[in-house]
């Protein structure tokens, strides 16, 4: 069983990756549209600023699923470093318990917060609702809590090996 959800995990976090990477390519070929709209062609794109906006906001939340996966995200490197290795089984169900309550507020705040602005629409787009800008919130939450769990099953501390 450990090691099916594992496999999901992989395949889950790493598809929250791709989507982060696309949304920042996204961004990144936005804003050179712009500046070229905007400097070289004379006429703005007032619409490129608000995707760019809601990309790097769908590539953070995206971003947080692969940073808790690897151990990167809620870390207490010294307390783990000085701690038997009992007591560090202990604190892994620490973090992860908090890690976990934080992304389960995320969700219901991040849905509740999608669904009231599903009526208001966004400056410069008037034809898009703003639920689709901050349903990143639940989305990234619900990858986040599959790559909690999964470092909580396999815990990868790489930034305490490389760490000096």
């Amino acid at each position: 069983m450990k090691e099916v959800f594992l496999k999901f995990e992989r395949y889950s976090t790493g598809l929250a990756m791709v989507l982060a990477c696309a949304m920042l390519a996204v961004a990144s070929s936005l804003g050179l549209f712009q500046i070229i709209m905007r400097f070289v062609i004379e006429a703005p794109a007032e619409w490129t600023e608000v995707l760019i906006r809601f990309s790097l906001i769908w590539m953070v939340f995206m971003g947080i699923p692969a940073a808790f996966r690897n151990g990167a995200m809620v870390s207490v490197d010294v307390l783990y470093r000085w701690s038997p290795p009992k007591l560090k089984r202990v604190l892994d169900f620490v973090v992860c318990g908090a890690a976990l309550v934080l992304m389960l507020l995320v969700i219901w705040w991040g849905w509740d917060y999608a669904n009231r602005g599903r009526v208001q629409t966004v400056i410069g787009l008037e034809d898009v609702s703003m639920f689709w800008a901050y349903l990143a919130l639940p989305v990234g939450g619900v990858f986040s809590i599959i790559g909690i769990i999964g470092n909580l099953l396999d815990p990868q501390r790489l930034e305490l090996e490389t760490a000096q």
